[in-house]
C-alpha cells in the first residue's frame, strides 16, 4: 500500500497523521481549508486547528450555493476534504500570537459521496487520469506576471507604479526589489522552489519563476503563489493585481505556460534525431492546442480586460501558430539543456485564469492531437506581427478570438474543451462569462465619454 492509504490506529493516513503531528509542534491555532471557485478566486473556510483531524476523516461542511458556479440553493450542502500533501504554514502569520496553515481541499458532493464534477481540481485530476491511461505523467511550468501599485490614503489600489524600472533593470530603479525579495522568502518558507525573479518589461511589473512540477501541484502552487503575493505586498503598502491589462498602452501581464510529458520517467517529448528536439508525441500535442486554441482561449485568457492584452504589438501572441525561435507565435519550443527539458511553451495564457481549468483545457487539446495524430504545421521563424492579411492567409494562419464574446463562441464550438471541462463546469463557466461580456458591451467607459459626448 502507498503510504497516503496506510491508515494510523486512530483511522487517519501517515499523512495525516503527520500533519496533525506538526500542527502540534509548530503551535498553529487555525487552518485554512482552501479551494477555488469556477472563475478561479481561492476562497477559505477557517476552523481551529483542533478540528485538523475532523477535517480529514469526516471533512468540513459549507454551503456551496454560495459560491460562483457551484450548485444551486436546493443543492447546497457540500464537503471539504483535505488534502495532507498541500499543508503549509502561512509564514506572514509566523509573528502573530495564532499560527495559521492552509491546506487545499478537495470538494465532496454529500448526495453521492463521490468527488464534486464542479470543483476545478476534479476537473484538472480527470484530464490527468486520461493523460495517464495513455501511460503519460504530465509536468507543468508556469510564469505569472503581475503589477505592483501604490495604494492610495485609504488603502485602495491605484494604478500609480511602485517604481519605474524597466525590463531586468536593477535597483534604484526597481524599488520593488525589496517586495519581490520578501514574497520570494515567503514562498520558500511554503515548499517553493525559486528559479528566477526579475523586473518584466513594464513599469511596475515583475516575474517570479518557479521550479515545474506535476500539473496538480503546480495548479496548487499556482493558486498559492496569487495568494502570497497579495499578502506579502499588502504588507508593504501596495496592492498585487494578475489582472492582464491594467494599464493602456503597456505591456500586459501573461502566464506563459510550460509543457511536457513523460513516459516511465523519460521525457516523451524529446528526440535528438527531430531538427528541433521534438518527439512525434511532442509535435502532436502540440497540433492539438494548436487545433483548438480559439476555444481554449476562453479558459486561458477569460476576462474581458484578457483581450487587451491579447493585441500585436505588445508581445502578447495572438496568431495561432508555433515556432523554435520568435516570440510572435502562440507556441514555443524553448532551448533546452538536456533531453529531460525538452518542453514547448504556451505563450497566451494570462494569470487571471483558474489553472486547473486552464491546464486541463491545455492538456486534453494535446491529449486529443496525440489520439488523432495530428502533425504539426512547419514553425514560423519571422515576425508575425509584420505579416499583413495576405501573407498570413498564405501561411494558413488563424487569429485568436478578439474578445471574450468570440472565444466563448469558439468554446461552445468545441466538443473536446467542452468535454475537459465536463459538463456542469462547462455549463456554469459558460453562462458566467456570457454575463460577464453582456455586461461588458451594454457599459459606458470613460474612453466613450472622452471620445465623443462632446463631439456629437
Amino acid at each position: 500500500m502507498t503510504e497516503e492509504n496506510v491508515a494510523t490506529d486512530g483511522g487517519l493516513t501517515e499523512k495525516e497523521q503527520a500533519v496533525i503531528d506538526e500542527i502540534e509542534e509548530e503551535g498553529i491555532d487555525f487552518l485554512r481549508l482552501q479551494f477555488t471557485d469556477i472563475l478561479g478566486v481561492v476562497k477559505n473556510v477557517s476552523v481551529p486547528a483542533r478540528q485538523a483531524e475532523k477535517a480529514f476523516t469526516d471533512g468540513i461542511y459549507f454551503d456551496g450555493s454560495s459560491i460562483s458556479g457551484f450548485v444551486r440553493i436546493q443543492e447546497s450542502d457540500m464537503r471539504l476534504k483535505p488534502d495532507p500533501d498541500t499543508f503549509a504554514i502561512l509564514p506572514w502569520r509566523k509573528d502573530e500570537e495564532s499560527g495559521a496553515a492552509r491546506l487545499i481541499c478537495d470538494i465532496i458532493d454529500t448526495s453521492t459521496g463521490e468527488p464534486f464534477k464542479g470543483d476545478p481540481r476534479y476537473v484538472l485530476k480527470d484530464a490527468l487520469a486520461k493523460a495517464e491511461e495513455h501511460g503519460y505523467d504530465v509536468n507543468m511550468a508556469p510564469e505569472p506576471e503581475f503589477f505592483l501599485f501604490k495604494q492610495d490614503e485609504d488603502g485602495y489600489a491605484t494604478t500609480e507604479f511602485a517604481d519605474q524600472g524597466g525590463y531586468f533593470d536593477l535597483a534604484p530603479k526597481d524599488l520593488a526589489s525589496d517586495v519581490r525579495r520578501d514574497i520570494i522568502f515567503a514562498l520558500e518558507d511554503m515548499g517553493f522552489e525559486i528559479e528566477a525573479s526579475h523586473h518584466e518589461v513594464a513599469e511596475g511589473q515583475y516575474e517570479i519563476n518557479f521550479e515545474y512540477d506535476d500539473a496538480l501541484t503546480t495548479a496548487d502552487n499556482v493558486a498559492t503563489f496569487r495568494t502570497v503575493v497579495r499578502a506579502v505586498a499588502a504588507q508593504h503598502d501596495l496592492h498585487a493585481t494578475f489582472m492582464p491589462k491594467p494599464v493602456p498602452k503597456i505591456n500586459g501581464s501573461g502566464m506563459h505556460t510550460h509543457m511536457s510529458l513523460f513516459e516511465d520517467g523519460e521525457n516523451a517529448f524529446h528526440d535528438g534525431d527531430d531538427e528541433f528536439d521534438l518527439s512525434e508525441t511532442a509535435h502532436s500535442f502540440l497540433a492539438g492546442i494548436l487545433e483548438h486554441a480559439q476555444a481554449i482561449c476562453a479558459v486561458t485568457d477569460p476576462t474581458v480586460n484578457s483581450y487587451k492584452r491579447l493585441v500585436p504589438g505588445y508581445e502578447a501572441p495572438v496568431y495561432v501558430a508555433w515556432s523554435d525561435r520568435n516570440r510572435s507565435a502562440l507556441i514555443r519550443k524553448p532551448a533546452a539543456r538536456v533531453p529531460a527539458a525538452s518542453r514547448i511553451e504556451a505563450r497566451f495564457p494570462d494569470p487571471s485564469c483558474n489553472p486547473y481549468l486552464a491546464f486541463a483545457a491545455l492538456i486534453t487539446a494535446g491529449l486529443d492531437g496525440i489520439e488523432q495524430g495530428l502533425e504539426a504545421p512547419d514553425p514560423v521563424r519571422e515576425n508575425i506581427y509584420e505579416f499583413d492579411e495576405t501573407k498570413r492567409a498564405e501561411y494558413g494562419i488563424e487569429t485568436l478570438p478578439g474578445n471574450l464574446g468570440e472565444a466563448i463562441d469558439a468554446l461552445e464550438a468545441d466538443e473536446v474543451i467542452l468535454d475537459a471541462l465536463g459538463e456542469h463546469v462547462a455549463e456554469k463557466f459558460v453562462e458566467a462569462k456570457s454575463a460577464e461580456y453582456d455586461d461588458y458591451r451594454i457599459d459606458v467607459s470613460q474612453w466613450e465619454l472622452d471620445r465623443y459626448l462632446e463631439t456629437f
